[in-house]
């Protein structure tokens, strides 16, 4: 198993299945009606001669007005409160470590990481405790795995920099 140090804000609670419901609303909340168009606008090809960054940022812009305009009209997007909040210390792509020993060693847990990635987002995780802080993940929404390994990946390439910089 290899782990990186990265260090993620997690909540969870052992699984149950009401927490399947909100899994996948929490994906659906990434396909929402400018993420669609722009998914459609995409396979027509109409995107093709637009900056893929620029489009991102545009996206991300009308996503943070919506959350602007839910807060003015006092709309809040309520989550299942989750018994344990702790922190990762070390993440993989398969795995993680929490700093606090919470788990139970075969217990299949539900989980929420705040993923520090563009845009920053909560990423429902579903997980099975490996030893009292260390878990291997089972399900991740696909695009949450590709932000996931994408962190792991930027993580492990800042470390290296790190070293090389300590070693010059």
């Amino acid at each position: 198993m290899r782990l990186i140090p990265a260090f993620v804000p997690i909540e969870f609670e052992e699984f149950r299945d009401e927490f399947k419901e909100e899994f996948h609303k929490l994906s659906a909340e990434t396909d929402d009606p400018i993420g669609q168009y722009i998914k459609l606008a995409k396979a027509r090809g109409e995107t093709r001669d637009t900056d893929p960054v620029l489009l991102e940022l545009l996206v991300a812009l009308h996503r943070k007005v919506d959350e602007l305009t839910a807060i003015v009209k006092n709309e809040k997007k309520e989550l299942t409160p989750l018994k344990y909040k702790s922190e990762t210390e070390a993440v993989g792509f398969e795995n993680f470590r929490i700093k606090d020993k919470l788990f139970k060693p075969g217990q299949k847990y539900y989980g929420r990481m705040d993923l520090p990635v563009f845009p920053k987002r909560v990423v429902p995780v579903i997980f099975e405790a490996i030893d009292e802080n260390t878990a291997k993940i089972l399900h991740l929404h696909e695009r949450d795995e590709k932000d996931y390994n994408a962190f792991i990946t930027a993580r492990e390439r800042a470390i290296i920099r790190e070293m090389k910089a300590k070693n010059d």
